[in-house]
Formats: structure tokens, sequence, C-alpha cells
């Protein structure tokens, strides 16, 4: 009796054994296939800058350097934080130096972020009226100094080193061959669609992933300048998940108002609720709360000029739905 409950013992052991074995090897197979896979997509990223030149004459040194969340820094310090709202995912980066001239060289960027509206929203806060644009990517702008464009996931910055400017073919050349290694989705963000209006000032568009208009209740949104009659404003859409999420928004907005000392209007019908008002740091507004959105316009003189903005903002919107078979406005997409 006593051999037979050792030889029990004995084969109970080695089964927990073996079930401890297939445990930790299940753990290490789990490590090893995400690190395979974080690895092709830092490759897949780092392949994406040409080599041996993006240029004629202008040939990469060393070697791609990989940049992660934990190590941006290392390469735009300072400016790292504003990239992580639009869900930055890895930087590649290489110089390429001038054959006649090692210290003259431009210096490329390549950022994966997290969707193409994160994209065109990181390379709307450098875009300028004045810039130059150029046919690479969905949109580009290029300087005597530099080169942005974005395209699909991909926010790319070119950059002069060691001189003031570089010729524009130089730029040109060493972009059109990033771009072509890149997805080809030279698309626009559907979103920018809504601000398709006669007085919406094109190119003036952002995407603004946190705090619109900085405030904390206000996640996130579209912005443009626009002018009506002579009169210069910026309208905008906050865009939440629900039409309560929007409606607490809304709510937020206008107690704080009210806290500011502010007369505060509200206009309330069956299909939208509005408040005139006026910001203590956008003059007079017009906000309405519309569905899942909140639809306003800032640095009125005139109010009847944002109401009539919104309502053409919302009419597009209804129209964008109604348009979407899928029945989801990509406004309502997370990035």
């Amino acid at each position: 009796m006593f051999r037979k409950r050792t030889l029990d013992n004995s084969h109970g052991a080695q089964r927990i054994s073996l079930r401890k074995y297939c445990f930790i090897s299940a753990i290490i197979l789990c490590a090893v296939c995400a690190s395979a896979a974080f690895c092709a997509e830092e490759s897949s990223i780092e392949k994406v800058l040409p080599a041996p030149h993006c240029a004629e004459g202008w040939l990469m040194e060393e070697k791609v350097a990989l940049y992660t969340k934990d190590t941006l820094f290392e390469r735009i310090n300072g400016e790292s934080e504003l990239y992580f709202p639009y869900g930055f995912e890895a930087l590649a980066s290489a110089r390429y130096a001038n054959s006649k001239n090692p210290e003259v060289a431009v210096e490329v960027d390549v950022y994966k972020m997290g969707s193409l509206l994160d994209a065109f929203g990181i390379y709307a806060n450098y875009r300028r009226a004045d810039d130059g644009t150029v046919r690479i990517g969905a949109e580009g702008f290029v300087s005597p100094s530099q080169l942005l464009f974005y395209q699909d996931r991909y926010f790319v910055r070119l950059q002069a080193s060691g001189t003031l400017s570089v010729e524009q073919e130089v730029f040109l050349s060493c972009a059109r061959a990033v771009s072509g290694n890149l997805p080809r989705n030279l698309s626009q963000p559907r979103e920018l669609e809504l601000f398709m209006m006669p007085a919406v000032k094109q190119r003036s568009e952002r995407y603004i992933s946190q705090s619109l208009l900085g405030y904390a209740f206000f996640r996130r949104g579209l912005i443009a300048d626009a002018v009506l009659e002579g009169e210069a404003l910026k309208v905008f859409v906050v865009s939440e998940d629900s039409v309560n999420a929007a409606r607490k928004a809304f709510d937020q907005y206008r107690e704080y108002l009210k806290a500011s000392g502010q007369k505060v209007q509200v206009t309330e019908t069956p299909d939208k609720t509005s408040i005139t008002a006026v910001d203590p740091l956008y003059n007079n507004i017009y906000i309405e709360h519309f569905g899942r959105y909140l639809i306003g316009a800032v640095n009125l003189k005139k109010t009847s000029a944002g109401k009539q903005l919104v309502e053409q903002l919302r009419r597009r919107l209804i129209g964008i739905r109604a348009a979407d078979t899928a029945g989801i406005s990509p406004l309502n997409q997370q990035s």
C-alpha cells in the first residue's frame, strides 16, 4: 500500500511538473512571438528610409536609428510630449550627408502615428499658411530649411543640417524616395470633408487630439479658420463617443462660462441645444449640442455669422453621416 501511494505521488508530481513546464513554455513562446512582432514592426519602419542614398550625392551615414515611446526624447527632447496624444508608435531616423561636403546633410525622420487622422494632426501642427505646398503624400510643404508631409499613418520630416538651406530638388528627391516606401494611401482624413465650405480657409484645418481650445472637457476635435461677410472667426467640431458624453461636455462648458461671470443664453429645441455667450478667452461664441457632437464658432463680432456657419457645418455633418453606408461617421472613430 505504501509503495503504491509513493508511485501515485510520483506520477502526480510528474503531471504537475509537466503542466508547469507547459505553462512556462507557453509564456516564453508568447514573449518570443511578441518580441518577433515588435522587431518586425521596427524592421518595417526602418526599411522606409532609402539606402544607400536618398538623392544623388546624398549618402546615408551609419545606420537607421530607431526610437520608441521611451526613447523619443533622445531625438526630439522638449517636443516628444506633443506626439504621444496622436498615438505615436515608432520613429526611424537617418542622416544623408552631401558627398562633396559631409558637414552638410539632410536629416530624415519618419514617425509612425496611431492613424491617418493622427498623422495629419501632427503635420498640421507644423504647417504654416505661407509655406509652399508640394505634391508628395497626402499633402506636404517645403521651405529652404525643411520639407514635411504625411502619408497614411506616417508623418515625415526632412531638415537641413549644417546649413541654413538645401536645394529644393534635393528635398523633393529624398521625400519622393521615402514616399515610395510607404503605404500608397494618398488620401486625406475623411473628417476634413466637414470643412469643405466656401467660408473656411483651406489648409487652416487642424485636428487637436486633446483639449480643443485648451479646455479639458473638449476632449478632441477639429478646428479651422473661416471668413464670412468680411468677419474672421474660427469654427470647430468636438466629437464624442455618445450623446450623453457630448451633453456632459456641453454642460461643463456652460458651467465654466457661468463661473467666469459671463451671461449665458441657452436655447433648446427638439433636435439641438445651443449656447450664446462671451468666452473669457475667445470673446463672443456660439455652440450647439447636436447628437454626439458639439459644433461651434468663436471670436465672433456678430453672433449671426457664427450661427450661419454652425448651421452649415451641422448640415454637412448630417450629409456625411447619411452617406456613410456603415452608419458610423468617421468623426466617432477613435484614433
